[in-house]
Formats: structure tokens, C-alpha cells, sequence
């Protein structure tokens, strides 16, 4: 069946790197950990909830008993809602770690009531692109430094009704939709992907390679609004077709493969399903789109004056 195809087999080893995840500490991201964590990285898990992650943490440890050639977990706080969270957490980062050979950009949420962010921003466009972009942008320079690097945005088929509504980002005009937004969110993931991999080669920075990512439909705890959303049950009933869904260990498979494999090192601004290269939508592919969303991005997080190409 399609839907379970796709495995990570590369044995390459993560010895003296150190590699970042967000929203790692349930799903596909605490997946990614794990697997970073037994190929020997340092890994460092960006998390709101620095509880939980500890949690996860000590779990993945639990789990690995009797295994060696370990690396180690460092737990550290990011709320992908707030800028102010986001820069602090950066600058953290930036000052306690030599390099940054993997950022997985895994955090997300999906499809829930219209919120806003700390910084007014609609929250499924705020978290899933805007967050993520400002964090990259923040630690680029020591990742340019690290190289060979990897940056991986985890994105989503759902980019595929997605638009690009450059007079309504965050909803204000429109009436909102959860699905929409959902979309919009994701398939910005993919458009800053292009756009960063295209930046790169033009200034001719070289060891950088940037992927985006569906990771399939998986049985995590992303759809947890869905009852809030649409109606009360809705959650219960779509787990009558979990059967069909990806665990997340599964769901993690394509982040890995596009993090560590060496038979794609440089094939920088793909997009990628079930570990392999696969077609985005077509409006994923507009260049255009992806400049306007770019300055558009560096304006609502306020880095018109930051050039992240400088390695530090």
C-alpha cells in the first residue's frame, strides 16, 4: 500500500553534529529525536512545553537502554506563537552551541478556531510559516558557518488548496476558514523552502541544502481541535480509519531521509513524500509567489534590516 511506502535505510551517523527539532515531544518529532539520538547527534528539542519534552526525553533514553554510540538530548524552550520566545530561544542557541548541522522545522498546528498570536498574527500562519521563518532566518548565520548543513520544513498535501492571499495573510478581511489557513500555512512551508534554497545559490553559499516535506497522514495529536473546528465527535469518528494512517514512527521516515541521507546532499528546494523527490502543487512552484512571501515574511517579523546570509 502507497500509503506506508517510504523508509529512511541510510546508516550514516550523526557523531559530532548537532541537530535541532521543533515539536518534539510527541509524533514525528519525537520520532526525528530518537532516530537523531541513535546515530549519536546532539539533539536539541525546541518545545513550548519544556515539561512534556522533558518527558519525551527521558522516554526516548528509556527506549535506547543498552544501545550505544548514543549522542545526547538538550531541552530547551520555544514558543513558535511568540517572537519574543522565538528570539530568545535563537539567541540561546546561537550562544550555547558550536553548530548547527540539522534544523528540522517539525512544530505545527492544524485546523483550529480562529486565534491569534502573541503578535496578532492568524495562528496556523503565525506558527507554521512565520514562526519557523524567523527562526531560521535567526540561526542561518551559524548554520551557514556549520556546513554541510540541512534545513527541513515539514509541510503537508494540504498545501495543495492552499492559496497565497497577499492582501488578507492573517484573516482580517475574509471570512475565516480552518482549512484554508491550514493550507496557506502549508504551503508557505514550501514556497519560503524554494525561496531559501534560491537565495543560498545566488550568493553562492555552498553546504546548505534546504527540503520541504509531506509526511503522510499520520495518528498523532495534531488534529486535536478538529472537535472545536467542525463538530463535536468528528475527532472519534476519523479514528475509525486510523487503520489507514501512518504511526508516527512511519510519519517520521521522509523528515529523516531528507536530514541524513547522502544521496541527496545538495539537491537543495525539493520537495519530498514518502522519501522520495515527488511534484508539489503547481502554485508551489511560483517564483513569484515565493519573492512576495519572502518580503513580505522579513516585514511582518520585523528583520527588514537583517541580513541572515553572514555566517557568524
Amino acid at each position: 500500500m502507497r500509503l506506508f511506502s517510504g523508509k529512511c535505510t541510510s546508516s550514516a551517523r550523526l557523531d559530532g553534529k548537532t541537530a535541532i527539532v521543533t515539536g518534539s515531544n510527541t509524533g514525528i518529532g519525537k520520532e526525528t529525536v530518537k532516530d537523531f539520538f541513535l546515530r549519536g547527534a546532539r539533539v536539541l528539542m525546541l518545545c513550548r512545553n519544556t515539561e512534556k519534552a522533558q518527558e519525551a526525553a527521558e522516554d526516548i533514553k528509556k527506549q535506547c537502554t543498552g544501545k550505544t554510540g548514543l549522542g545526547e538530548i538538550v531541552v530547551e524552550e520555544l514558543d513558535l506563537s511568540s517572537l519574543k520566545s522565538i528570539k530568545t530561544c535563537a539567541e540561546k542557541v546561537k550562544n550555547n552551541e558550536d553548530r548547527i548541522n540539522i534544523l528540522v522545522n517539525n512544530a505545527g498546528v492544524m485546523m483550529c478556531p480562529l486565534t491569534r498570536t502573541e503578535d496578532g498574527f492568524e495562528m496556523q500562519f503565525g506558527t507554521n510559516h512565520l514562526g519557523h521563518f524567523y527562526l531560521t532566518l535567526l540561526l542561518l548565520p551559524k548554520i551557514i558557518k556549520s556546513a554541510p548543513a540541512r534545513i527541513v520544513n515539514v509541510s503537508s498535501l494540504a498545501h495543495n488548496r492552499g492559496q497565497m492571499n497577499f492582501d488578507d495573510l492573517n484573516w482580517e478581511k475574509r471570512n475565516y476558514s480552518a482549512v484554508g489557513a491550514y493550507g496557506q500555512s502549508k504551503l508557505a512551508n514550501i514556497l519560503f523552502t524554494k525561496e531559501l534554497a534560491r537565495r543560498l545559490q545566488e550568493r553562492h553559499i555552498s553546504g546548505v541544502s534546504v527540503y520541504s516535506l509531506h509526511p503522510g497522514v499520520i495518528k498523532t495529536e495534531l488534529g486535536r481541535h478538529m472537535n472545536e473546528t467542525y463538530f463535536l465527535g468528528v475527532r472519534q469518528f476519523l479514528r475509525l480509519f486510523s487503520i489507514f494512517m501512518k504511526s508516527p514512527e512511519q510519519g517520521a521516515q521522509t523528515s529523516i531521509y531528507c536530514s541524513v541521507d547522502e544521496r541527496i546532499k545538495g539537491q537543495t528546494g525539493l520537495y519530498y513524500k514518502d522519501c522520495d523527490v515527488a511534484e508539489p502543487a503547481p502554485h508551489a512552484k511560483d517564483e513569484s509567489k515565493a519573492k512576495t512571501l519572502w518580503e513580505m515574511s522579513l516585514k511582518l517579523v520585523g528583520l527588514e534590516n537583517y541580513n541572515p546570509f553572514q555566517s557568524t
